[in-house]
């Protein structure tokens, strides 16, 4: 049984096409996801991200804590600033991607992926048990509301007096919207700017209307899951699951910078990906940009001469680049030659550098 966000009724009196994603019932479109993909790109669209979860860690040793348990210096962190890091599992193996925000100088908040927030609230327990700090799995409490597109900033200002032209990327900071109580995030999955709200489950519905409302005149359009990803693919940003596993370390999917050898004390997984920090590569994550109308998808296997050299992990036709675009890993060294085998015909391709779509800033 889907378990439904705060937001299910607004999304069915929107006639969206609901699906189970991660055990939750989500939007995938509420009508053309081309329409909202352009949408986030030209103007701004609204999506509920209310399966997130969201795990706090508060008390005196709280940083610490999470330097432990993760693989970044968080302790590091200011308040007020966010930053993007991995858990791993004690080969390496990446158990989820994370965004880890300070609040203040004993509280954090680690948001974590759908499918594995609870998973991750039960190692950061474990992994925090020798510490003087209380770890809480608060997800049932907060309603997730993204704002995202070149207009998000003038909609959101028109409902806060918060500073959100000197809000930094990877920064938050408490505020009211539409007279709610939200901390007010500017990060984002879509490459655009944009701002993320955690609210009260009971704020969702109506200050998801007062969005809506103020959005209309500028262009917004609530946006699915089809076009999150889609965009996200565009902007060559992982998805777990496909880019990230536990059967992969930060070094395997190139986002070995995430990886905080320096930092005071051990951390969990450390010993191996020390060992295999500076092996070259076997493989490396690329960007595939199709020459005919066929689209990659996920598993199809990268064939160069015939052989298959790599696998894509994600694809589907980008609106930006009005081509077929995939992210794949394929084996190092491979850089020309590559085709996609779709249901036995191998699809020529071109092998770019990602992302495939950078915003104008």
């Amino acid at each position: 049984m889907s378990r439904p966000t705060p937001l299910r009724d607004v999304h069915e009196d929107l006639g969206a096409t609901l699906t189970d994603f991660a055990g939750w019932l989500m939007p995938l479109r509420y009508g053309s996801e081309s329409a909202e993909h352009r949408a986030v790109r030209e103007a701004a669209g609204l999506f509920d991200l209310s399966h997130m979860g969201e795990i706090f860690l508060t008390g005196p040793q709280a940083g610490q804590a999470l330097d432990h348990a993760l693989v970044g210096h968080l302790s590091a962190l200011a308040p007020g600033r966010a930053r993007y890091t991995m858990i791993v599992n004690e080969r390496g193996g990446v158990l989820d991607d994370l965004i880890v925000y300070r609040l203040g100088d004993e509280e954090f908040m680690v948001v974590a992926n759908a499918s594995n927030y609870r998973k991750v609230a039960a190692e950061l327990l474990d992994r925090a048990k020798s510490y003087d700090v209380v770890v809480e799995d608060r997800s049932d409490q907060y309603a997730l509301i993204a704002v995202q597109g070149p207009r998000s900033q003038e909609i959101l200002a028109t409902l806060t007096d918060a500073d959100l032209g000197g809000l930094k990327y990877y920064a938050g900071l408490p505020g009211v919207v539409d007279g709610r109580r939200a901390l007010i995030a500017r990060t984002g999955y879509t490459g655009e700017d944009g701002f993320e709200l955690f609210v009260a489950n009971q704020d969702a519905v109506p200050l998801w209307h007062a969005l809506m409302a103020a959005g209309e005149p500028h262009g917004l359009r609530p946006a699915g899951l089809s076009s999150r990803d889609t965009l996200r693919l565009e902007a060559g940003m992982p998805l777990y699951g496909n880019e990230l596993s536990a059967e992969l370390t930060p070094f395997d999917a190139g986002l070995g910078r995430v990886v905080k050898f320096d930092k005071p004390g051990d951390f969990v997984g450390r010993s191996a990906l020390e060992a295999v920090k500076d092996d070259p590569p076997r493989r490396r994550l690329v960007g595939l940009v199709a020459r005919t109308r066929r689209v990659p998808r996920h598993g199809y296997p990268v064939t160069k001469d015939g052989v298959v050299v790599g696998e894509v992990t994600s694809g589907a036709p980008s609106q930006s680049l009005g081509k077929p675009i995939a992210m794949a890993y394929v084996d190092a060294g491979v850089d020309s030659g590559l085709a996609v085998d779709i249901r036995g015909s191998h699809e020529p391709m071109d092998l770019v550098e990602l992302p495939f779509y950078r915003r104008n800033k």
